[in-house]
């Protein structure tokens, strides 16, 4: 449910008249100027300014009991649907009644969470809560164009509302002609403990092994793409998989994490040797599983639908090389899967102590700027350009092998939103090269995702959805603005599923649709490419 920051006329009313009739600017020691301001005010229906309000200015109880009133009925409902949501995932057979001891990680670490979402079209409410958000630790799962999707608990929610809400109380005070600020709070994961143990396998395996024998690689990869896998059971799948395909497949071992776990990729050649390249990325933030299944489903969906003769897929590999690095952070997926399930950054060392672990996707070399988020934040993009571990060994295996990857294409997957998103992230001010081409393959790349699935995907420049105008550190040292400025002729980041409902959290039941949209995203982009289309 909706709500908005407005009083009634009714309100309004009850409030005016009892103040003029029992309180007189003299009493109050009012200036003169401000008494004028609060005689002259017409009010109506949806108006945020009101004579109590600039009377609290001077009084600074009245003003927290103005604050908190305007809070209150909001705090009320996120926290009944919240009850209620609980309530009602009780009475199931899943995270209430299953023994502690077989949880897959320690659950109770989020019991006091939940995910609200705040939408506003003022892009000062949208700076404010933004920075509300970030000073008090309060992590931020998504913000896109009109929205941000916060986890919070109960006082990081009153703390944030009120914070919000006496800016915009002083904000309106200070002049009469200040726009009416508006936001709306809704609640979009009420039972954060129940969402998570949903993402987990319903039985822990650790190895490709572990799933026991069958008679094809076709059923070994359907029993593979049941559930969300660990690193260890994806990397036995990729030998696999070049086992199948030894003409076409072969393992590139990229270079070692902080914790020393190989970074690998997938390599799938075409017939013919200085091929152009496509790159496809998953796993960069550690929490967005769906971004690691994907691509390792569009490699599947490749070379299975060559094997079965389809003519567009023996046009991709009689023309076209491909490389897909399923999971770029290795650590931080193996973190997310075994302590905790939202984390995102790799898991580094920083020069805090007890603070780990660098957001890739603020690391590359172009356009880089300094995080404002400290060592502990989510955000924090490292003291300088590919800090980051991972984003240097990649850079390296990239200069490395220039000479046989001759990138023409790049897809960076990520979640959640629905998104398609074009270069550049770092500013709106500046065009990227050739931008009818990358708008028309960008709805593209949307329709043929709709078609393949009836989801339906906005197509945005990625400084939009990540405010970088308003906030550039957000869109500074991007993956998607280092490869296509330096690599790739085309470059795109798509967002996947959902719009907010589950968030990060997909249960396993949306790996084949989503993979489905991806390799409908990729078939495109190649065929556009080949310039196979039309």
């Amino acid at each position: 449910m909706l709500y908005k920051t407005t009083l009634s006329i009714a309100h309004t009313s009850v409030i005016l008249l009892s103040l003029i009739t029992a309180i007189s600017c003299f009493e109050l020691h009012l200036p003169q100027k401000v008494s004028h301001i609060v005689d002259s005010l017409q009010y109506t229906c949806g108006q945020f300014l009101q004579k109590q309000q600039i009377f609290a200015l001077y009084n600074k109880q009245n003003f927290t009991e103005i604050v908190n009133q305007n809070i209150k009925g909001i705090e009320e409902r996120v926290l009944s649907e919240l009850l209620e949501e609980r309530l009602e995932n009780e009475s199931q057979n899943d995270y209430y009644t299953a023994n502690s001891q077989n949880w897959p990680i320690d659950l109770d670490q989020y019991s006091e969470s939940f995910v609200i979402r705040i939408t506003s079209e003022d892009e000062f409410i949208k700076y404010l809560i933004f920075k509300e958000a970030k000073a008090l630790h309060i992590s931020i799962w998504e913000q896109s164009v009109g929205l941000i999707d916060l986890k919070v608990d109960r006082d990081q929610m009153h703390r944030l509302l009120y914070n919000v809400e006496s800016r915009i109380l002083e904000r309106r005070t200070r002049s009469v002609d200040s726009p009416v600020s508006e936001y709306k709070v809704q609640l979009m994961i009420g039972d954060l403990p129940q969402r998570i143990y949903e993402t987990y396998p319903s039985t822990k395996v650790t190895s490709l092994q572990a799933l026991g024998e069958f008679p094809s690689f076709q059923n070994l990869s359907n029993a593979f793409f049941e559930d969300f896998r660990t690193l260890e059971t994806i990397y036995d799948w990729f030998e696999e998989i070049q086992k199948e395909f030894p003409k076409l497949v072969s393992i590139n071992w990229i270079g070692q994490t902080y914790e020393g776990r190989d970074l690998k990729a997938l390599h799938v050649r075409g017939k013919h040797s200085g091929n152009k390249t496509v790159v496809v990325t998953g796993g960069m933030h550690a929490r967005e599983w769906i971004s690691v299944t994907s691509a390792c489903y569009a490699v599947h969906k490749l070379l299975q639908n060559y094997a079965d003769g389809h003519h567009k897929e023996a046009k991709y590999l009689d023309k076209l090389d491909f490389l897909f690095v399923p999971v770029l952070n290795p650590d931080g997926y193996e973190y997310s899967f075994n302590e905790d399930r939202l984390w995102r950054k790799n898991r580094q060392e920083t020069y805090m102590p007890r603070c780990f672990g660098i957001d890739i996707d603020h690391s590359f070399d172009y356009h880089f700027v300094k995080s404002e988020d400290l060592p502990c934040g989510e955000e924090y993009s490292g003291e300088s350009p590919f800090e980051s571990i991972e984003s240097e060994v990649w850079n390296n295996f990239l200069n490395r092998t220039k000479e046989e990857h001759k990138i023409y294409g790049y897809i960076d997957l990520h979640s959640y939103s629905q998104t398609v998103l074009y270069p550049y992230a770092y500013s709106c001010e500046i065009l990227p090269r050739d931008e009818e081409n990358l708008i028309e393959l960008g709805y593209g790349i949307a329709r043929a995702i709709r078609k393949s699935t009836g989801k339906k995907y906005q197509v945005l420049k990625a400084c939009e959805d990540r405010d970088a105008d308003l906030l550039p550190d957000l869109g500074g040292g991007t993956a998607l603005d280092y490869m296509y400025h330096n690599r790739a002729y085309w470059a795109f980041q798509i967002k996947l599923r959902d719009s907010g409902n589950h968030g990060f959290l997909l249960p396993k039941k949306f790996i084949y649709p989503v993979g489905t949209e991806v390799y409908a995203s990729i078939q495109y982009f190649c065929s556009f490419v080949l310039n196979l289309e039309g």
